[in-house]
């Protein structure tokens, strides 16, 4: 065999339309598979970074309206944009006279609010930010199925290719009718570049999903204590107005 027989792309260019189509589509899943890994890796890289900047910023300010000015400024931060929901919501409450900020409370002091209407505000807060962690979560896993869908597949289409190659090298063989080495082998090689390639696309797509499976659940757990924590704020600071008001 000479190094012309073993060299991958002439193996490529002589093998059968069909295992062609099957190194195309193999193709096909390993580059999108790649774009989809640098996109999500910039993008949980970037979130993971300007969510603990957001946080360390809103724990050391304690200031609703510093830290929505902090957070527009960190919009690749999950836990800044959840953040701004729930503020903006607060405002809302604020206005529509559901008051659950003690600030515009003593503004309305001649009509206080009941405490189990102050905790219906609470409740709308809590499902706005339930919506604002769904929607957050919806956009992290965006785009990562497609990995599990090349790690679970791409092998079974290289062994197709696979399969149908060596198909035709027998096929070859019957019309020849010869089995020698020579005859066999080079059929047989360029057949399992197609199981290589499906491994090749696989294996890079399987550990990426892993990888940003794990960010994306450490994510969503410090957007549920962090929203957590909000409401927390939130329903003492009621408390503490309504003890202010008796």
């Amino acid at each position: 065999m000479s190094g012309s027989d073993i060299d991958l792309l002439h193996m490529v260019t002589n093998a059968g339309l069909m295992v062609q189509f099957v190194l195309l589509l193999l193709l096909f899943f390993s580059i999108t598979s790649w774009a989809i890994i640098i996109i999500k890796y910039r993008y949980l890289r970037k979130a993971i970074k300007e969510s603990i900047l957001f946080t360390d910023f809103f724990w050391t300010s304690r200031d609703f309206s510093n830290a929505f000015k902090k957070a527009k400024e960190l919009s690749g931060s999950p836990v800044a944009r959840t953040f701004r929901v729930g503020y903006l919501e607060l405002k809302k409450l604020s206005l529509s006279g559901v008051s659950v900020n003690p600030e515009t409370q003593k503004k309305q002091e001649s009509d206080i609010p009941s405490l189990s209407s102050k905790f219906a505000g609470t409740d709308n807060l809590q499902r706005a930010l339930r919506r604002a962690i769904n929607t957050e979560t919806t956009r992290m896993i965006q785009m990562v199925p497609f990995l599990a869908t090349t790690g679970n597949t791409t092998p079974f289409i290289g062994l197709f290719g696979t399969v149908w190659g060596i198909m035709n090298s027998f096929h070859g063989i019957g019309l020849r009718g010869s089995a020698t080495l020579a005859v066999v082998a080079p059929g047989i090689s360029e057949a399992l570049v197609a199981t290589a390639a499906g491994l090749a696309a696989a294996i890079p797509a399987v550990i990426a999903f892993n990888y940003f499976m794990q960010k994306i659940r450490r994510i969503e757990s410090e957007l549920q204590s962090f929203s957590a924590d909000f409401l927390n704020i939130i329903e003492r600071d009621v408390l503490s107005a309504d003890r202010s008001a008796k």
